[in-house]
C-alpha cells in the first residue's frame, strides 16, 4: 500500500490506544489485514507499517476506518479514525458495521443518511463486496432483540453559580453540529401518530419505486430520513413506541437500500441493508430482519453471487423460524430458489420452489400478513418460477410461468411486469420464436425508457446480448430500429 509522506509529529493517540488494547505492532497489522479480508480487501500490512503510522504517516483509503474498527472490537467502545489521530477517509467501509447498541446503530445509519443526502457522489460509486455479507448476517442470526430501546428526556445542565458555562469547541462539520445540538437539547416526544406518518411515507415511496423506478424519488426519501426520522430516533419514547419507531426506521432504510440497488449503487445499497438489519433487531422484529436478508439475497443474485444468495436466504429462514406466516415462508424459500437457479442447481432450485409453492398454498384468507410481504402473491410466485426456469434454460416452463405472472400482476407493479416481460422474451428466444421475442423486448425497452431504473435497462441489455447470434435477422434489425428511436 502506498503511504503519504511522513509527518513530523508522532501519533501519540494511536500509541496510547495500542498500549491500552495490548496489541503488538505485528498483532495490530495482522488484525487490520484480517478485517480487510472480511470486506474483500487484500491488504499487506506488517509491523513496519504500524511503526510508520506511529511516526506520523497516514495510511490511505479505507485503512483508517479499518484500524478504528479493530480497536472498537477490542476495547468495546466506538472509536473513529480521528480518535486514533488518523485522517478520515471517504466512507467506503463505514456502514458495514453491525452496531453493538441501538444508540450506536442510530449514529451509524444517520451518518449514512447525511452523507447520502449531501453532495457525496463517491458514496454512490462504492463497490459491493460479498465478504461484507458474512459478519452482519451472522451477528443478526445469533443476536437477540436489544433489552432496552427507550430514551428518556435528558436532564438540563445548569452552570454552577458564578461560573460561566464552557463554550463548546467548534465541531468539524454540519453533521457533528446537528448531533451535538440533539444531545444538548431535549428531544421531541415521539407519538403513535409520528410512527403512522413514517408508515404512510413508506407506502408512498414504495408505490413510486414500483411504478417509476428507484431513481425517481430516492433522494427525497433519504432527505426525509435525515430531516424527519433521525430527530425522532434521537427524541424521547418508551419501550413500546421505541420498538415501533425502530421498525418503521428499518422499513424506510431497507427501502432506501432497495432504491439504491435499483439505480446500480450497489455498495451503498449493501450498507443500507446492513443498517436496516440492525434496526430490525432493535425493533425485535425477526420476520422483518429475514426480509432484509432476502433483499440482500436478491442483490447477490443480480450481481451473480449465487452461493452468497443461497446462504443469506437460509440464514433468513433459520432466523425467522417456523412461526412466521406462510406468505413470509414462501418468500424466504423463493429467495433461496433464485440463488440455486443462478448456480444452475436444478434439483435444489426445484425443491426450494416446491417449498415456496406449498407454503403459499397453505396461507388462509384470515392470516395476518406483514405489510411488507403483501406483494408476495400468486403473481409474484409465478414470476419467481419464471426467473428460475429461465436461469436453468428450461424455456418452455419459463414462458408458461412468465405469462401467468403477467396475467395476474397488477398494473401498479410496472417494473416487475417489465422484468417478467423480458423473461418471457428470453424464453421465447430460447424456443426459437424470434419474432415474438423481439416484439416483447421492444415493449419492455419502451417501458424502461420511461423509468429511472438501471436494473430495467440492464434486463433489456441482457436480452440484447442474447440476440447477437441473430443480429442479421429481420426481426432483430426491426427491434434495434425501435430501440434506437427511443434514444
Amino acid at each position: 500500500m502506498t503511504e503519504r509522506p511522513a509527518q513530523r509529529t508522532p501519533n501519540r493517540q494511536l500509541a496510547a490506544l495500542i498500549a491500552e488494547a495490548g496489541f503488538s505492532n505485528a498483532g495490530l497489522a495482522r488484525r487490520v489485514d484480517q478485517l480487510g479480508l472480511e470486506h474483500g480487501l487484500d491488504l499487506r500490512y506488517d509491523k513496519t507499517s504500524v511503526t510508520r503510522w506511529l511516526r506520523g504517516q497516514q495510511p490511505r483509503g479505507t485503512t483508517p476506518a479499518l484500524i478504528a474498527e479493530v480497536f472498537t472490537r477490542r476495547l468495546g467502545r466506538r472509536l473513529t479514525a480521528q480518535d486514533l489521530g488518523l485522517d478520515s477517509c471517504t466512507p467506503v467501509y463505514a456502514g458495514l458495521e453491525f452496531a453493538a447498541t441501538p444508540e450506536e446503530a442510530v449514529d451509524i445509519v444517520s451518518g449514512l443518511w447525511r452523507k447520502d443526502s449531501g453532495s457525496h457522489a463517491e458514496l454512490r460509486k462504492i463497490a459491493f463486496t460479498s465478504a461484507g455479507l458474512v459478519v452482519p448476517s451472522r451477528d443478526w442470526l445469533i443476536g437477540r432483540a436489544d433489552e432496552r430501546v427507550a430514551r428518556a428526556e435528558p436532564p438540563v445542565r445548569i452552570p454552577a453559580q458564578g461560573r460561566p458555562a464552557t463554550r463548546p469547541s467548534a465541531p468539524a462539520d454540519l453533521g457533528s453540529r446537528r448531533r451535538q445540538a440533539a444531545e444538548r437539547a431535549p428531544g421531541q416526544r415521539v407519538t403513535g401518530g409520528d410512527i403512522a406518518a413514517l408508515r404512510s411515507v413508506g407506502e408512498l415511496f414504495r408505490t413510486l419505486d414500483d411504478a417509476y423506478g428507484g431513481g425517481h424519488a430516492r433522494q427525497a426519501l433519504v432527505r426525509y430520513l435525515e430531516h424527519e426520522c433521525e430527530p425522532m430516533l434521537r427524541g424521547t419514547y418508551g419501550e413500546q413506541i421505541g420498538r415501533r419507531l425502530f421498525a418503521a426506521a428499518a422499513d424506510l432504510t431497507r427501502l432506501a437500500g432497495w432504491t439504491s440497488y435499483d439505480i446500480g449503487a450497489h455498495g451503498l445499497a449493501q450498507r443500507y441493508f446492513v443498517q436496516a438489519l440492525r434496526l430490525s433487531q432493535a425493533a425485535g422484529d425477526r420476520a422483518f430482519g429475514a426480509y432484509v436478508l432476502v433483499s440482500m439475497s436478491r442483490q447477490a443474485v443480480y450481481l451473480g453471487h449465487g452461493r452468497e444468495a443461497v446462504q443469506l436466504a437460509r440464514v433468513a429462514q433459520q432466523g425467522a423460524g417456523s412461526s412466521v406466516p406462510p406468505v413470509v415462508q414462501a418468500l424466504l424459500h423463493a429467495a433461496e430458489a433464485r440463488g440455486h437457479g443462478v448456480l444452475g442447481e436444478v434439483r435444489a432450485c426445484t425443491a426450494a420452489l416446491v417449498r415456496a409453492e406449498r407454503a403459499l398454498e397453505s396461507a388462509k384468507p384470515g392470516d395476518e400478513v406483514p405489510h411488507w410481504a403483501r406483494f408476495f402473491d400468486e403473481a409474484q410466485l409465478a414470476d419467481e418460477f419464471g426467473h428460475c426456469h429461465r436461469d436453468l434454460q428450461q424455456f418452455r416452463a419459463a414462458a408458461q410461468h412468465a405469462e401467468r405472472s403477467l396475467h395476474l400482476r397488477a398494473p401498479g407493479y410496472a417494473r416487475s411486469r417489465l422484468f417478467c416481460r423480458v423473461v418471457l422474451a428470453t424464453a421465447r428466444l430460447g424456443l426459437g420464436e424470434l419474432d415474438q421475442a423481439c416484439q416483447l423486448a421492444a415493449e419492455a425497452a419502451g417501458q424502461a425508457a420511461e423509468m429511472r431504473s438501471v436494473r430495467a435497462v440492464e434486463y433489456v441489455r441482457d436480452f440484447e446480448r442474447r440476440l447477437e447470434p441473430y443480429k442479421d435477422a429481420v426481426p432483430v434489425r426491426t427491434y434495434r430500429d425501435k430501440v434506437a428511436a427511443l434514444g
